[in-house]
């Protein structure tokens, strides 16, 4: 099934995933833009947790670098899988692309209470019901919502943006090296972000056919 793109929803498909950008810093103006871009993303309850850090510090992105590089190198070891351990391996120079961008955006996920934690098992609601309804995890949810509109913005706006998660494992070395302290926040997603170098990627979609179900 192929859908014809329609006017109105072409920036959706202008988005590519960056990683090359041109050496020009990002304004006081384009990153208030974004981010306010961002916040107006729907959220349960509106309960809007989330927290931004923009870093334009180009030492400070080189040693955000750094401690990625250090923690994978200090976690590979605990893989023990031989195979698994040679893919997470080479992960380390995606999970550091970030590197050469004019601006870095942490984004922070903080606490997100559901019912379901409150939840103890018993008869007719076992330990697994427990955890199915858990693994929605709305308050990531929160967070992922504002992520696309900051990356839909970024295109509209002409810069370029690439999600990313792997280096959300050195999370609490680089919060420190940012000053970032807030209860109950961890960092769980980040962005590079500058004038595109180039295209960006944009991989294959699975067809609709397989990724869709209709009930009528």
């Amino acid at each position: 099934m192929s859908v014809q793109i329609l006017p109105e929803l072409e920036l959706i498909y202008r988005r590519r995933s960056v990683r090359k950008f041109l050496d020009q810093p990002v304004s006081d103006e384009v990153i208030n833009q974004l981010i306010d871009a961002a916040i107006h993303a729907p959220s349960g309850k509106n309960q809007q947790n989330w927290h931004f850090v923009v870093v334009r510090n180009k030492s400070i992105i080189e040693e955000m670098a750094k401690l990625v590089v250090e923690k994978h190198e200090m976690l590979l070891p605990f893989i023990a899988d031989p195979d698994k351990q040679k893919s997470f391996k080479a992960s380390v120079g995606y999970h550091t692309v970030f590197k050469n961008a004019p601006a870095v955006v942490l984004v922070y996920g903080g606490p997100y209470p559901v019912p379901s934690e409150d939840m103890v098992a018993g008869p007719g609601l076992s330990e697994a019901d427990i955890k199915l309804m858990n693994q929605t995890k709305p308050g990531i949810q929160n967070v992922a919502a504002a992520m696309q509109n900051l990356h839909l913005a970024a295109t509209a706006l002409g810069y370029g943006t690439c999600w990313m998660t792997g280096p959300t494992y050195a999370g609490p070395e680089i919060s420190k090296l940012v000053g970032f302290s807030r209860q109950d926040y961890d960092l769980v997603a980040l962005t590079p972000l500058g004038v595109p170098a180039g295209e960006g990627a944009s991989p294959a979609r699975k067809p609709l056919s397989e990724v869709m179900t209709v009930v009528d």
